[in-house]
């Protein structure tokens, strides 16, 4: 059992969370839990990967959180959760022999902390495969359900539909990032009452900070994001080409299995792959752009985005954002006052919205501006805050 602090106990699960400092993994999950850890006493509950360590202590100012990651696989195997899981499966297909032991192990060490740490309440992030551990290894338990996209987008089948259905029943408070995402969930049987849009966070202060006197490169453009289907570089490669190649550079941050076969593709193209970056590095390319661009598509499996981090990171550094007009990407932007949507895998349309911007600097201006105010809605503060008077809602009172 851990001390009594007098506070309500929260239990974090999730499957992405960066391994230390320095990862460049996407650090959402990371950011709410040390904001809640204003409020709750705070553990999280993660997947080994490589480079780890064992359990670790976070902090942020006064507040601690406590990490504890499961071993699922032999070590040298171990890379189910380095990334995105149904990415990794797709690169990959023998990583599905690492799910079901994935489950087992999760579901195990659940069990296990429920019973030291004793939460008064879970904040399991996706359905599957948080939901379904939750389901077995936290029975009885006051669970809020977050779930992101790809449990919801990318998961169809009948098998998927029944165990997420079964998630929805048990959870006292569901939230998603978007409004379809939500329709979607309350079909599967979601109650209505307890369900609501409630996104992720940006470490707003973080990326001004990063930011901060940098100025932009003119003509550079940037895109930020997994080398996956949904992100939809192709269509900005294509968009590109219709462009005066004298007129614009662009950068591309992250990583993924398509990398390969993308940087093939703009080889004749003013285009530099960077890989993946810690956030002080990405947020220096975030104020040296002209504009940031998130060309997201639906993919062939149904997957795609619901909101992106990266997309809220842009504005709060003042940039202009060019997006998809996609559910969750449009809640962001204002069309024409923080951002310009255009439909979603129009490369042609994509190419205009870019020359709209790259050549009138009056317009960059005020996209830029109205990014920044933006912004601030979409703070891990103001979202964190959302998040604990939810929690405040269904955990019971100590």
């Amino acid at each position: 059992m851990t001390a009594d602090t007098g506070r309500r106990r929260l239990l974090v699960v999730a499957s992405t969370f960066p391994s230390s400092a320095a990862d460049s993994a996407p650090a959402f999950v990371r950011d709410l839990a040390l904001h809640e850890a204003t409020r709750y006493d705070t553990t999280v509950l993660v997947p080994s990967v490589p480079g780890a360590t064992r359990s670790e202590q976070l902090r942020s100012g006064d507040e601690i959180v406590r990490v504890e990651r499961f071993r699922y696989f032999p070590r040298r195997w171990e890379d189910l959760a380095d990334g995105a899981i149904l990415e990794n499966l797709r690169q990959r297909p023998s990583r599905w022999l690492q799910v079901l032991p994935f489950l087992v192990a999760e579901t195990f060490a659940l069990r296990r902390l429920v019973r030291r740490f004793d939460p008064d309440v879970l904040h399991v992030h996706w359905i599957i495969p948080q939901g379904i551990a939750a389901l077995v290894g936290a029975r009885g338990r006051s669970m809020l359900v977050t779930t992101l996209g790809g449990d919801i987008y990318g998961l169809r089948g009948s098998v998927s539909r029944r165990v997420i259905k079964a998630v929805l029943r048990r959870s006292a408070a569901v939230t998603t990032m978007n409004d379809d995402m939500r329709d979607r969930l309350i079909e599967l049987g979601a109650a209505r009452d307890r369900t609501s849009v409630l996104p992720m966070g940006a470490d707003v202060d973080a990326i001004r900070a990063g930011a901060a006197g940098v100025e932009a490169v003119p003509g550079r453009v940037l895109f930020v994001g997994r080398l996956v289907e949904k992100k939809g570089v192709p269509v900005l490669l294509e968009a590109l080409r219709a462009l005066d190649p004298a007129t614009y550079t662009v950068h591309i941050v992250g990583d993924g299995p398509l990398r390969a076969a993308l940087q093939s593709a703009a080889a004749d193209l003013p285009v530099t792959f960077l890989g993946a970056l810690h956030r002080t590095e990405l947020a220096r390319e975030y104020a040296a752009s002209s504009v940031v661009v998130f060309p997201s598509v639906p993919a062939a499996s149904g997957d795609q985005d619901g909101l992106p981090v990266a997309l809220l990171e842009a504005l709060a550094a003042g940039r202009p954002v060019i997006a998809s007009d996609l559910p969750g990407l449009r809640d962001a932007i204002v069309d024409g006052s923080s951002g310009l949507l255009f439909r979603a895998g129009d490369s042609a349309a994509l190419q205009s919205a870019l020359q709209r911007v790259l050549g009138d600097a009056g317009t960059a201006a005020q996209l830029g501006s109205g990014a920044a105010a933006r912004a601030d809605e979409f703070s891990v503060r103001n979202i964190g805050d959302r998040y604990l008077a939810l929690l405040d809602r269904i955990g019971p009172p100590r």
